[in-house]
């Protein structure tokens, strides 16, 4: 039987710590949440490896060192309420749920969605929320949001998502730039969102999140 606490532990002290993640509640989280239980049955054994894990349909679980950065860099309050877009089967929220008083979480496939639904029950993740929709366009009446996680890289942020982003609040984001993505943190002041670097990551691009190509005439 595999031991997926144990790989868990090294998952941590090989992918995460060594990634200059540095905040208690973050490690915490993702020693305690089984990845394992938030992926598709037949890629378990697979869970803690570093990579992304495809799930078909240019989506993928974002792998542990990525989203732990991400994470990181947000700086999650107890009292935030979180909106955590493309949120698959729902590990993304459950280790967001340990740090933040609330989740939003977004998915878009049915199938998904609903074996998100499941899990996160069976996990016992109360506090977090699914939001069955486009994954561009949020969840705009559970908001505003303190912060905003996006699973996935993004050719371009939909307007009506930094919409949905407190004045003051934080939003993460792998933006499409390449083989390799730029991770940046943006912070929204006076309605616009004000960005920095943060590290580099790789992953498909989201639905509804590509960059529109200008025609010329």
């Amino acid at each position: 039987m595999t031991d997926f606490a144990a790989r868990r532990e090294t998952m941590v002290d090989t992918q995460i710590r060594p990634a200059d993640v540095t905040k208690f509640p973050v490690i915490d989280a993702f020693l305690t949440v089984p990845r394992e239980l938030f992926v598709p049955e037949e890629k378990r054994e697979a869970a803690y490896m570093g990579d992304n894990i495809a799930l078909g349909g240019g989506r993928a679980i974002l792998e542990p060192r990525t989203l732990a950065k991400m994470l990181d860099a947000l700086d999650l309050q107890p009292d935030d309420l979180v909106l955590d877009i493309g949120s698959a089967y729902g590990y993304s929220a459950a280790v967001a749920a340990h740090l933040a008083e609330a989740v939003v979480a977004v998915e878009e496939d049915e199938g998904m969605a609903r074996e998100a639904q499941t899990r996160l029950a069976e996990y016992g993740s109360d506090n977090v929320a699914l939001h069955d929709g486009p994954l561009a366009e949020g969840a705009a009446r559970h908001g505003p949001y303190d912060a905003i996680l996006v699973q996935g890289a993004v050719g371009e942020l939909p307007q009506a998502i930094v919409d949905q982003l407190k004045e003051d609040g934080r939003i993460v984001c792998l933006f499409e730039d390449g083989r390799l993505g730029t991770v940046r943190l943006g912070h929204k002041v006076e309605g616009a969102v004000s960005w920095r670097f943060a590290f580099n990551a790789g992953a498909p691009v989201l639905p509804g999140f590509e960059r529109r190509t200008e025609f010329s005439l």
